[in-house]
């Protein structure tokens, strides 16, 4: 990866921590100590190989304050989430799909891997569609979170299944985990942040 590379930051520069203000110096080091390990671990890249952050991490600096506020969310919902991680990444991945966010499907192709998902079911999700290769639960999360994401309603014999299989509040925590990825999806499409090559 090219540590100078605008493209990697889309519409934006990758921000160099050299000129950080301390607001963002604290934020970059928390991140440096999360995000880093945990894209490491799935098998994406977070940082360019001079350690500028890419994808939704480089916007998320431009407003240390926000993202922190944000961030207790983000880090909550993995730790309390009621989900398995095979349908956290089958709702994360069907959510970028809906929007065609490149980065989004990148990270989290690899971090289907990490949970076992099949090849052919990330390519499936991926291209919007429902996977014949996943458990009953995941297919459903995964038509749950397309037709929320596309047409924002939820058919009630759909519903019915979806709560028979995750109850309420695992549906609260699926509503919860698309709300948090539709807003990385339509921040990297806002700024067009592409995958690394």
């Amino acid at each position: 990866m090219s540590e100078h590379s605008d493209r990697l930051g889309g519409r934006l520069p990758l921000l160099n921590p050299a000129d950080f203000v301390a607001a963002q110096r604290e934020l970059f080091e928390r991140m440096m100590s999360r995000v880093v390990p945990w894209a490491d671990d799935a098998g994406f890249h977070s940082t360019t190989d001079g350690g500028r952050f890419i994808g939704p991490f480089n916007p998320a600096l431009l407003n240390p304050e926000l993202t922190s506020a944000a961030a207790p969310l983000l880090l909550g919902e993995r730790e309390y989430t009621s989900l398995s991680p095979r349908v956290r990444e089958v709702v994360i991945l069907a959510v970028g799909a809906a929007w065609q966010s490149e980065y989004e499907m990148y990270a989290h192709t690899a971090a289907a891997r990490t949970v076992g998902l099949s090849e052919e079911a990330i390519r499936v999700l991926v291209s919007g569609g429902i996977p014949d290769d996943v458990s009953a639960d995941e297919a459903i999360a995964a038509e749950l979170t397309r037709q929320l994401s596309t047409t924002h309603r939820v058919e009630e014999a759909l519903y019915r299944k979806a709560e028979q299989f995750f109850g309420t509040k695992g549906l609260t925590d699926i509503a919860m985990l698309i709300g948090i990825y539709h807003t990385v999806s339509l921040t990297l499409n806002l700024f067009e942040i592409p995958a690394p090559r």
